[in-house]
């Protein structure tokens, strides 16, 4: 036996098949673009619905992981809630369920070169992103059954090695075959890929399905690994939401474990009914699987929730991802339509100075929980940008006095500066990211001006935003003090990092976030102004 031809086809044929996976999966999302996330976050209102968008978007994506990733992301983000989450990885685990129907019911193996001779023309020879987004999923999809022809040329010869002859024997035992699944799925994270190494290698006579089920069990406990990974350094709900992926699959592992003689013979009456090759009978079983979880466990979504709020114990700060003032009712009385249009914009500016706290906080001690607050905030802070924007222009359709069209021009130019605040926060948690990836260390004078600077720039942002609320124009003239100060503040402190630079104190990596972050804090107290300046002239 040629082993060397044998593990290079095998761990060359798993390679391809899981580029392929990847890069149709990205390709996908890129072609839905921010609908999938939107998707998710507004139409799993209940349980079943989210089962039916996670089913959806699996299909769709072709990857449970990728969208159970979303789902701990946008209860990360606050933009769903636990038991939103958990209605959406059970809709996962059935959409993930066609790529095994796929791989054992069309024999797209022989004909994967053109595939991928398509893909590549719309990638390389078309211009439009469109088009480059389509290439790349069919390139992936024929490098995913390219893949999958390399690695079954390869396993071929091992059905005569009497090593594996026992191996396989070994799998009757279905608790090996459940931590083998496990295992290997936790090593190339996709069950996909693990499912589609099955099929092959039952396509091959080397395993049959009663050895195959508990393998194909094991697969979909160690698929939650991505979940897991995701949910890392993330808030406790998005902790708790990969922890019920685990629990949820875990459970119904062990639910099939316990009935598995009548659940091996109704698959296997299911493929003699329909003549189904034993690569169908793991899609049948796989299916039937993660459908008939589904279903047990969908009425005890409440029990998950607080069985996993239970296991991951901690205080959850959640950000309300809605506006609070915008009353579409109030779009006919312009005076009052905008009172609380800028009440909302008063809101974003608290969010846009509690990001820059919380950006510092991440840069100074490397709290990851500030790292996620920022993220959360900004993303809030973005959504209020748009629906108080949307909100204005609608309130500008009427007919409006000077001074009411007046304040809306300076809210909706308001509203552009906040946000920008916003976006610099985000900045400088990129930055302390950088500085943590690189090792950067920074001097006790370095770390004091930056503290000073903060602290300036915080106080600068709350007197502008008060200023704006109250239209207090004696505030506002406090601002235009600050930012002249601010900007004395960057220069001075740019010149004592370059001298600290020149004589070696701290590194280039070190100068260059401390001068990027001296940058960013100036911008900031340059978009108070302009706030100020809004009070002060109306304009």
């Amino acid at each position: 036996m040629d082993w060397q031809d044998l593990i290079f086809k095998f761990v060359g044929g798993l390679g391809i098949f899981l580029f392929g996976l990847k890069y149709m999966s990205e390709g996908l999302q890129k072609t839905a673009g921010d609908k999938l996330r939107s998707l998710l976050a507004k139409y799993t209102t209940n349980p079943l619905l989210g089962v039916l968008v996670g089913v959806i978007v699996t299909i769709l994506i072709q990857s449970s992981s990728g969208t159970t990733v979303l789902a701990v992301g946008l209860v990360n983000a606050g933009l769903m809630t636990l038991r939103q989450s958990i209605g959406v990885i059970m809709g996962a685990n059935i959409g993930t369920t066609m790529t095994a129907f796929i791989i054992a019911g069309v024999k797209i193996q022989n004909y994967a070169l053109p595939i991928i001779a398509v893909g590549v023309f719309l990638i390389f020879f078309l211009k439009k992103k469109l088009y480059n987004y389509i290439g790349q999923v069919i390139f992936g999809f024929g490098m995913l059954f390219y893949g999958l022809k390399t690695m079954g040329s390869g396993v071929k010869p091992l059905k005569d090695l009497e090593v594996f002859k026992d191996f396989i024997i070994n799998l009757d035992n279905p608790i090996l075959g459940v931590v083998v699944g496990t295992i290997f799925t936790v090593v190339v994270q996709s069950s996909s890929a693990t499912i589609g190494i099955l099929q092959t290698i039952a396509t091959e006579d080397l395993i049959n399905i009663k050895q195959a089920l508990p393998v194909l069990f094991g697969d979909n406990i160690g698929t939650t690994i991505t979940a897991i990974i995701a949910s890392i350094g993330a808030s406790v709900a998005a902790k708790r939401a990969a922890a019920a992926h685990v629990i949820f699959n875990i459970i119904g592992a062990t639910l099939f474990i316990i009935f598995l003689y009548p659940v091996t013979q109704l698959i296997i009456w299911l493929g003699d009914y329909t003549g189904a090759s034993v690569s169908m009978q793991i899609a049948y079983g796989h299916g039937f699987f993660n459908i008939t979880n589904t279903l047990v466990q969908l009425p005890f979504v409440a029990f998950l929730a607080y069985l996993v709020t239970k296991i991951v114990p901690g205080e959850m700060k959640q950000l309300e991802f809605e506006a609070k003032y915008l009353d579409e009712r109030l779009l006919s009385n312009p005076s009052v339509g905008l009172g609380q249009a800028q009440h909302e914009i008063i809101r974003m500016g608290e969010l846009a100075r509690e990001s820059l706290q919380e950006a510092s906080e991440y840069f100074f001690n490397k709290n990851d929980k500030a790292k996620n607050m920022v993220e959360q905030t900004e993303e809030l802070i973005n959504e209020l940008d748009k629906k108080t924007t949307e909100y204005l222009v609608k309130i500008q359709q009427n007919e409006l006095s000077e001074k009411e069209s007046g304040k809306a021009s300076i809210l909706l130019q308001t509203i552009n500066d906040i946000e920008r605040i916003g976006d610099h926060s985000e900045n400088i948690m990129e930055l302390a990211d950088l500085s943590i990836l690189k090792k950067a260390e920074f001097s006790d004078e370095a770390c004091t001006e930056l503290k000073k600077m903060i602290e300036l720039t915080d106080k600068t942002i709350q007197q502008s935003i008060e200023s704006l609320e109250n239209d207090d124009k004696e505030l506002a003239e406090q601002v235009l003090d600050n930012e002249a100060e601010l900007d004395k503040m960057e220069k001075q402190f740019r010149k004592a990092h370059i001298k600290r630079l020149n004589q070696n104190l701290c590194s280039g990596t070190s100068g260059t976030v401390f001068l990027d972050i001296l940058s960013n804090l100036e911008r900031m107290g340059d978009h108070s102004k302009n706030i100020a300046q809004y009070v002060i002239f109306g304009e």
